[in-house]
């Protein structure tokens, strides 16, 4: 057992160093054998391309114990192949898919010992990111770039219960039309920054973003998908190139077309809303967060569901893919990656 010493039970969403990191290195054109370091820092020139003009693109994932002691990582490879179009879209190396999940392997088997235990409903949160390290000072693309994986261990987002919330409408947008709203980059990130500690500041949870260029259609949070529920269970997805295909909202299509919903991906009008009877959001720290209520400059939209539990058919939708990752249920040929 390595040295670790974690209060498991009070584990929240922070950062907290582990062992041992995954780095690799792109110079000359190709990139260097990558391999396992205990240094958590990073060191780079003044005038890295990541500095300057913000070259940077990153993904997020877990690992888990399941119930049976198997440990284990969840849909890694589309986590790959979506750190290949980010890195592309920035004109930055694209990590190979073998590499990445090599560095996810090697990380996870390292840090065995800091993954929380089943009962506790944590993880290891993976963090594998992708920036420029050659320095530049005109506006182009760097020539150097830095591959790194690290982890830290989470708890269960809903430790306390699920209980829904409540979102307003931004007055702030996420993406440009044609713009970079589709890849995970850090520069999205910050934009959305001070959207959030302003609804906050008002008594909201998170923001929804509206279309940028006719502020009519509903696109995302900033940091996560929407999951629409019809009075008919149908279940309802909103479509936009501005929009981040998030893993863990096409993998909860995938299971409700199995478990038998019409599922429809469509542009989503704001003033549909109302006629939906639940709603959520769905990323890889919550799978689905429960949203009791909208707010748009004083007009609330409450959903049927409520705000005292998520609605029936996200409910099942919840329990069907956190069985899944915590082996209760059968997963899907290729969705569940075993570390030995």
């Amino acid at each position: 057992m390595a040295n670790v010493n974690v209060d498991w039970a009070n584990l929240g969403f922070s950062y907290q160093p582990i062992t041992k990191r995954y780095v690799a290195n792109y110079k000359d054109g190709k990139w260097g054998k990558g391999g396992l370091t205990e240094d958590a820092n990073v060191v780079i020139n003044e005038c890295a391309g990541i500095l300057q003009y913000c070259q940077e693109v990153f993904e997020g994932l877990k690992a888990y114990k399941t119930k049976d002691g198997k440990v284990v990582t969840f849909r890694p490879d589309q986590n790959a192949k979506r750190m290949v179009d980010s890195a592309k879209r920035l004109v930055m190396p694209p990590v190979p898919e073998e590499m990445f999940l090599e560095a996810v392997d090697q990380v996870v088997k390292a840090n065995a010992d800091w993954i929380p235990p089943y009962e506790t409903g944590g993880a290891l949160y993976l963090r594998p990111y992708l920036f420029a390290t050659g320095p530049v000072i005109g506006v182009k693309p760097a020539d150097e770039y830095q591959f790194r994986l690290f982890g830290t261990p989470v708890g269960s987002y809903f430790k306390n219960g699920i209980k829904p919330i409540t979102i307003c409408v931004s007055d702030f947008d996420r993406a440009a039309p044609h713009g970079t709203g589709n890849i995970k980059a850090g520069l999205n990130y910050a934009m959305s920054l001070h959207p959030y500690i302003l609804a906050h500041e008002n008594g909201y949870d998170e923001n929804m973003y509206l279309d940028a260029a006719t502020r009519t259609y509903v696109e995302e949070t900033g940091g996560a998908n929407f999951l629409f529920v019809t009075k008919d269970n149908k279940i309802v997805t909103p479509k936009s190139d501005s929009i981040l295909p998030s893993i863990t909202r096409r993998s909860l299509v995938m299971l409700a077309e199995k478990l038998g919903y019409t599922v429809e991906h469509r542009p989503v009008k704001f003033t549909e809303l109302k006629d939906f009877a639940e709603a959520g959001l769905c990323g890889t720290a919550a799978v689905i967060c429960p949203v009791g209520k909208v707010v748009n400059h004083g007009e609330e939209i409450c959903f049927p569901s409520g705000m005292e539990e998520m609605g029936p058919v996200l409910t099942k939708l919840y329990h069907e893919l956190r069985g899944i990752q915590m082996g209760t249920i059968e997963a899907p040929e290729g969705w569940i990656r075993e570390i030995k």
